[in-house]
C-alpha cells in the first residue's frame, strides 16, 4: 500500500532549509522574550536572536543541559503563561531533581501529529489495533504513543507498563496488530508469552515501536525472530517533546528519520562542543523549531550518534545511540558502553539478551563483572564453555577482561520499563 506522505515529507532540502531558518528565528526570539534564563544565557555569552542568519549561526548559540531545567524546576524555562500550559510531564527525578516539561494546546497537537507520522511511517495504518506498554504518567512514553495512535485513527489498547501475564493474554486475545513498548520489556513479554504456551508467530502483532532505551541491531534480530514481526527503532526524549522526534522507516529499516520540521539536531565534540560534519558520531544536539510552551535550545541529549543522509524521506536519518556519555563506563581507561556488551552477549549461542553489569574498585584496580541468563534447556555442564566464550569475545572485541557468571533463567531481574543494565560501586 503507497503512503500518503505530508508535503513537509516530500520537500527539497532547500525548502526543509528554509523553513527551519525561519522557525529557528521565531523560537530564538520566543525564548529571548519570554524566558528569563535564556535571555540571560543569551546576553552572558554576547548573542542575540538576531545574529541568527543562517542555520550555522545556531552555534554562536549557548548550550542547555539537564542542570538548567533541574536549575529551574519546575516552571522556570516554561515560555508562556501558566493558564497556557494544559499539561505538565516530568522524569523520574531518579538522579537528582525530576526535569519538568510544560505543554500548549499547539504542543500536544504537534505531538500528536509527529507520533502519528511516526507510526505511519513505521507501517501503521488507520485500520490498525496498538498495544501501548509504555507506562502512562508523568513519564511521556504512553501518552504520547497514545495521542499519536488515536491521531492516526487506530484503536489503542493503553495497557501501560506492569501486569506481563496479563499483557501476553490481552497481546492474544485483543489481536493487537502493532505494541509500542521498550525492548528489553518486550523481552519480558516474550518470556511470559512462552510461560503461557502462546505462540508469538500465531498471534496477529506484525509490528513493534520500541525506544526509550539504547538497543542493538543484534537484539532487533533477537525480537524480530522470536516473535515474527518487524521490529523498529523510535527515538524522543521529554525536554524537546517526548517520543516521535525521529522514527524509523519501515522501507528501509536503517535508522530513524529526524521530524527536520520540527526538531534540529547538531552533532558535537562532547569534550570540545564543537559542531561535527554530517557522518562523524558524537553527541546529538536538539533545538525544537515549533514548541510554544517549553522550546528548548541547544539540548544536549547525552546519547551519541551519528548524522546520515536521508533515505526514505529527505530528512537526515540518526545512526543507532552507541551509548550515553552519562552511561559511559571507563573500565581501566577502556570506555565501555552497556550496548557492546550485550551484542557481545547475542553472539554467543546459549544466552539471553537479560544481563546485568556490576563494576567495583579493588584496590586501584577496577573490576567488571557480567551476569547473564542461559536460554531454558542448558545442562549445567554447558555453562562454563559459554562463559568462556563470552569472556574471551569481550576481551577480543571491546579490550578489558571481564568475569562472567551464566545464570539459570529468570535469576536477572526483570524491568517493566527502562532496562537497569549497571551498578557501578564506584559511584557509591
Amino acid at each position: 500500500m503507497t503512503q500518503q506522505l505530508e508535503p513537509i515529507e516530500k520537500a527539497s532540502i532547500d525548502e526543509l532549509r528554509t523553513l527551519q531558518l525561519s522557525r529557528m528565528k521565531q523560537t530564538l526570539h520566543h525564548v529571548y522574550n519570554n524566558t528569563p534564563h535564556y535571555k540571560k544565557v543569551f546576553d552572558d555569552h554576547g548573542v542575540h536572536p538576531d545574529d541568527l542568519q543562517q542555520l550555522s549561526d545556531l552555534a554562536k548559540f549557548p548550550f542547555t543541559t539537564k542542570a538548567d531545567l533541574r536549575d529551574n524546576y519546575p516552571f522556570g524555562l516554561f515560555a508562556v503563561p501558566m493558564d497556557e500550559v494544559i499539561r505538565v510531564h516530568a522524569s523520574s527525578g531518579t538522579t537528582g531533581k525530576a526535569t519538568v516539561v510544560g505543554y500548549s494546546q499547539k504542543d500536544i497537537d504537534t505531538w500528536a501529529d509527529v507520533m502519528a507520522r511516526s507510526i505511519r511511517a513505521a507501517g501503521g495504518k488507520r485500520q490498525d489495533m496498538v498495544h501501548i506498554a509504555y507506562g502512562y504518567g508523568l513519564f511521556t512514553g504512553g501518552l504520547g504513543a497514545h495521542y499519536g495512535a488515536e491521531k492516526l485513527g487506530c484503536t489503542v489498547i493503553p495497557m501501560s507498563g506492569g501486569q506481563t501475564a496479563r499483557q501476553a493474554q490481552v497481546l492474544q486475545d485483543f489481536n493487537a496488530d502493532i505494541i509500542m513498548v521498550t525492548p528489553s520489556y518486550m523481552l519480558n513479554i516474550a518470556d511470559e508469552l512462552d510461560r503461557q504456551g502462546i505462540d508469538p508467530h500465531k498471534l496477529k502483532l506484525r509490528l513493534g515501536i520500541f525506544g526509550a532505551e539504547p538497543w542493538t541491531d543484534a537484539l532487533r534480530n533477537e525480537i524480530e525472530q522470536r516473535l515474527g514481526i518487524d521490529a523498529l527503532d523510535i527515538y524522543g526524549l521529554s525536554e524537546v517533546i517526548g517520543p516521535g522526534v525521529a522514527m524509523e522507516c519501515l522501507e528501509t529499516k536503517d535508522g530513524p528519520t529526524i521530524w527536520e520540521d520540527h526538531f534540529y539536531p547538531e552533532i558535537i565534540d562532547p569534550d570540545t562542543g564543537e559542531v561535527l560534519p554530517d557522518g562523524e558520531e558524537g553527541e546529538l544536539v536538539f533545538t525544537s523549531l515549533t514548541k510554544e510552551a517549553m522550546p528548548i535550545i541547544r539540548y544536549r541529549t547525552r546519547d551519541l550518534t551519528r548524522l546520515l543522509p536521508g533515505t526514505a524521506r529527505p530528512m537526515r536519518r540518526m545512526d543507532r545511540i552507541t551509548g550515553r556519555t552519562d552511561d559511559m563506563l571507563i573500565i581501566r581507561g577502556v570506555n565501555v558502553f552497556p550496548s557492546q556488551i550485550e551484542e557481545q552477549i547475542l553472539a554467543v549461542n546459549g544466552l539471553t539478551p537479560h544481563f546485568f553489569i556490576t563494576v567495583k574498585r579493588e584496590g586501584n584496580l577496577d573490576k567488571m563483572s557480567v551476569a547473564v541468563e542461559g536460554l531454558p534447556g542448558l545442562h549445567d555442564s554447558q555453562y562454563a564453555p559459554i562463559a568462556k566464550e563470552l569472556q574471551h569475545n569481550i576481551k577480543s572485541m571491546i579490550g578489558i577482561s571481564v568475569k562472567v557468571e551464566v545464570k539459570t533463567p529468570g535469576k536477572i531481574p526483570r524491568s517493566e520499563g527502562k532496562a537497569q543494565r549497571v551498578m557501578d560501586h564506584r559511584k557509591g
